[in-house]
């Protein structure tokens, strides 16, 4: 049996699944406490599908904490970056760009140092083995441990990055190091700056995990445990702790890959609706569709892979004026059960209107009797058409296709919209985001850039298979099940000479505890 948690910001999910048969599922409220939330839900559940806890053989959750983090400005320890470029890239300094309050918490200083490479390979300058000892040394004397190595065209070539992690550990043993090339794309900039949002989150993700380890002792769950990372894939914990914004927009992409076991559609936009706002996305071969472009991050421009999602201000707790008809932005969320009309409060609300249109039976509705028939038809309309929006400016202008809905606030919603195939609302679709995390397979992904002139098309091809397969190993799929799932190589022809760019994607699964 496989457990899938999704921890959200309000609520928490949690579904049991045998194989693909689901035996039961469970929603609590996201509490400050990890432990005693943990501990609360697994009971519940336990109780409710009369599983005993040892029957458990892996466990995968994803949660939104860590971004939650990051835009919070809390829980972050301080970061020192050492970037290696000179006697190049001195006209724009780390943390360029970043909001003066998240630099007030995290920011313990920025080096620069002598080495990197060209996009071919060739070194700009040696790496100065004292240079990285006194600039460790001066880290150590303030106190700091999360440091964030970046270096130029490290997708290229990784090894003075490497060889500069090994002399800082020297000096602090107990550091806690992130390498860009293992965490961002091309791009020194963005790059280095998810190497720093990471190392920030270091300490964090360890409390946490080790918080949710001894929960899961206390039950007697013996089992694997893994988080869901940013494209629908798992990584053990053990991995997770050293690479925690890995886990970043994880719960959007387990709501759309979710939707595509729920609903059997491999080829969907996917909109998944919450208490305050609603996400639209699209799956690909079953698999959330990537975002093209670097993104912001709590202020931060950064180049993680992330899924391609837009967001908008519409869910069941979002208020709803009738005279003038407006619905959002503004919402009720943390209390929605205390101020809606159909739960005895005095706030109209998106779930309020659903109820008065007789498409949900939520709470009293005889609280919502008295709304004008034509006006609860207008705000149903006004509802439905930002709904459609969304769906027009995320699909791909071919032949239609499905429309998953997802999500607890998918209530609000007529089954109809235009332009698509199918609308469907399977089984278990506000659980969906759980569903997603129970079934996810471990997944490892490179990116490197080569010069063909040094090295031949097929040896670039093998050598980055290879390295995606290591990685998804490393992140803890089993022995023997890991398999390539995507290649993909662009000549970079703004680059001088035979330069081509790979990217590769590799799944195993998980393992699971005898």
């Amino acid at each position: 049996m496989r457990l899938g948690i999704n921890v959200g910001d309000t609520n928490t999910h949690a579904v049991l699944m045998k194989d693909t048969a689901i035996l039961g599922d469970i929603q609590t409220t996201t509490t400050p406490d990890i432990a005693a939330g943990f501990t609360a839900m697994l009971q519940a559940l336990m109780t409710k599908t009369n599983v005993n806890p040892a029957q458990i053989k892996a466990i995968t959750i994803g949660t939104s904490h860590f971004t939650r983090a990051i835009i919070e400005r809390q829980y972050l320890t301080r970061v020192a970056v050492i970037r290696l470029g000179l006697p190049a890239t001195q006209a724009i300094l780390p943390f360029t760009g970043w909001p003066p309050d998240l630099l007030e918490v995290i920011n313990g200083n920025a080096y620069l140092a002598h080495g990197g490479h060209e996009f071919d390979g060739r070194t700009i300058a040696r790496l100065q083995r004292t240079e990285i000892q006194e600039i460790a040394s001066r880290i150590r004397d303030q106190g700091i441990h999360s440091i964030a190595i970046s270096s130029v065209f490290s997708m290229v070539n990784a090894s003075m990055e490497e060889e500069a992690a090994d002399i800082v550990r020297q000096i602090i043993p107990d550091a806690a190091i992130t390498l860009s090339h293992e965490i961002g794309r091309m791009g020194l900039l963005e790059r280095e700056n998810a190497a720093i949002m990471n190392a920030c989150l270091c300490d964090l993700a360890n409390h946490s995990i080790q918080t949710i380890r001894g929960a899961l002792a206390e039950m007697q769950v013996d089992a694997p445990l893994y988080l869901s990372q940013y494209d629908g894939t798992s990584m053990a914990a053990c991995y997770a702790e050293r690479y925690p914004v890995l886990t970043f927009c994880s719960i959007n992409s387990n709501a759309m890959c979710g939707a595509a076991f729920l609903s059997g559609a491999r080829e969907a936009v996917v909109v998944d609706m919450g208490g305050k706002t609603s996400k639209v996305g699209v799956l690909v071969g079953g698999l959330p569709r990537e975002s093209a472009f670097a993104g912001y991050l709590g202020g931060v421009r950064v180049n993680l892979r992330m899924p391609d999602v837009f967001t908008f201000n519409l869910g069941t707790a979002s208020r709803v004026s009738l005279d003038p008809l407006r619905v959002g932005p503004e919402s009720v969320t943390q209390d929605l059960a205390s101020r809606s009309l159909i739960f005895g409060g005095s706030e109209l609300t998106a779930i309020d209107i659903a109820v008065a249109a007789g498409i949900t039976d939520i709470g009293q509705r005889s609280a919502v009797a008295n709304l004008q028939p034509r006006k609860v038809e207008a705000a149903m309309r006004e509802m439905q058409h930002m709904v459609q929006q969304a769906v027009n400016r995320m699909r791909v202008p071919t032949a239609p296709v499905p429309v998953v809905l997802v999500g607890s606030g998918s209530v609000l919603l007529r089954m109809r919209l235009t332009g698509v195939s199918d609308v469907m609302r399977p089984d278990y679709f506000s659980v969906s985001r759980a569903v997603g995390a129970a079934i996810g397979q471990v997944g490892g992904e490179i990116e490197r850039v080569f010069s063909l002139t040094l090295i031949s098309r097929e040896t670039a091809l093998q050598q980055t298979r290879e390295a995606a397969c290591l990685k998804a190993s490393a992140a803890g799929a089993a022995p023997g099940t890991i398999k390539v799932v995507e290649v993909q190589e662009t000549p970079l022809n703004y680059l001088p000479g035979n330069t081509l760019y790979v990217r590769v994607k590799s799944m195993g699964d998980l393992l699971i505890s005898p």
